[in-house]
């Protein structure tokens, strides 16, 4: 009876476990297939995703025919999901890695070629034109980044597999668009084991170092870093020019006044493309928050005026009201 139960048990063990291969196995068709839709190169693709998309991955030798599993280092690691829904998400993997890496383990030739840069394929490019990616270059280079390293390039900043559009992005929010920016400097900002990859500089404390700044979370929640640290552009939509400590904004009156700097980097995109609504000043601001100084109605302004002056008047009559009766 012992024995029947246990084969039992196992057969059922063994039947859940085949359903569940099974249902992976259509699950993960079904996200194949759903690639498809934006990506002509899925199954070329899957030679790479079989590993940087896992957690771990198999060395073979087939001279001593052995295997070894090793984890996937973290960094490079890449998630299919975000790769297939980022800006980049139609492209081959060799579109910008050398063929070299169709051979397994990757040479070191094809490991060290120096990778494609965003002015490589979208520089002096008609198509591209209305984003300035030369006017980018320009500004990146006599940035704070660029000078502080050789080795800084843009994907330190925008991962070439993940990166996303927010501030051009129509369905995305300001809030979500803040959030999403932030944490791209905060990735090395506030990480310094990646931090130290590029600088002998001693590890920043973000805190320590904006403790002028009142309301540090309303603050970091409401603009982005580069608001304050980089200097205003005239043609790019987002500044590249990333300026050293002592260049960043700390003038409360920047952000906070009828003129906010705001207009110029956060609200730039929102404020070409919405016109101005109920007569308010920087009515585009307003449409996602509130800052002081900056939201302004010139008929609730008037009315303001007008309201004091009544108030003062009503003052001084009934003042002098009394004097003459008392006499």
């Amino acid at each position: 009876m012992k024995k029947l139960t246990t084969i039992i048990t196992c057969i059922f063990l063994l039947g859940t476990a085949f359903l569940q291969a099974q249902g992976d196995s259509a699950s993960n068709k079904m996200d194949l297939d759903k690639y498809r839709e934006v990506n002509d190169f899925v199954d070329e693709n899957e030679a790479c995703f079989k590993c940087h998309a896992e957690s771990k991955y198999t060395l073979t030798d087939d001279v001593m025919g052995r295997e070894i599993v090793e984890s996937m280092c973290p960094d490079k690691m890449i998630c299919r999901t975000e790769y297939y829904s980022m800006v980049h998400k139609s492209f081959n993997c060799l579109d910008c890695h050398d063929y070299g890496y169709e051979e397994f383990p990757h040479p070191m030739d094809a490991r060290m070629e120096e990778p494609y840069q965003c002015i490589d394929c979208h520089g002096y490019d008609e198509n591209y034109a209305q984003y300035h990616f030369e006017d980018i270059e320009v500004e990146f280079m006599a940035s704070a980044h660029a000078n502080a390293t050789p080795d800084f390039t843009c994907w330190k900043c925008h991962d070439p597999h993940s990166y996303k559009l927010t501030i051009r992005d129509d369905g995305t929010s300001i809030k979500d668009a803040i959030a999403y920016n932030n944490a791209i400097c905060l990735s090395c900002h506030s990480d310094f084991s990646k931090f130290e990859l590029l600088t002998e500089r001693d590890e920043i404390d973000i805190l320590t170092t904006h403790d002028w700044l009142p309301n540090q979370a309303a603050h970091f929640a409401s603009v982005r870093c580069i608001e304050c640290h980089t200097a205003i552009s005239d043609s790019v939509l987002v500044a590249h020019q990333v300026q050293t400590k002592d260049m960043a904004v700390k003038n409360c009156a920047e952000c906070h006044s009828k003129n906010s700097i705001l207009m110029a980097s956060l609200f730039k995109h929102q404020a070409k493309e919405s016109r101005m609504k109920l007569g308010f000043i920087n009515s585009v601001i307003l449409n996602e928050a509130y800052v002081i100084g900056a939201n302004r109605n010139a008929i609730v302004s008037f009315l303001g005026i007008l309201l004091f002056l009544v108030t003062v008047g009503g003052i001084s009559i009934h003042i002098l009201a009394r004097i003459i009766f008392k006499k």
